[in-house]
């Protein structure tokens, strides 16, 4: 695989190499590795994003009582032991 760099990248990866004593393409390497690992990490905006999510649905009252999601739990609980439906969805 080749790749080409703009002039500007090309001497940051020159001077980064000299600086580490690694060949250019360890430091690419690394580059790459580094940045792969932070990409599946969200950014601060969308962390951000998440948490008012999460505190918007914290704050929102409860439409059921506990004992009314109880008794659905259960009920689902029940219908999956007895094998679910018998009929097909239409």
């Amino acid at each position: 695989m080749t790749f080409t760099f703009d002039e500007q990248t090309a001497e940051t990866l020159k001077r980064a190499a000299a600086r580490l004593k690694k060949p250019q393409s360890a430091v690419v390497r690394e580059a790459i590795h580094d940045y792969a690992s932070r990409a599946d990490r969200l950014s601060d905006e969308e962390r951000k994003q998440m948490l008012k999510v999460l505190d918007r649905m914290i704050a929102r009252a409860p439409k059921r009582t506990q004992a009314e999601v109880d008794a659905e739990i259960a009920e689902i609980r029940a219908t999956r032991r007895s094998g679910g439906r018998r009929t097909r969805l239409q």
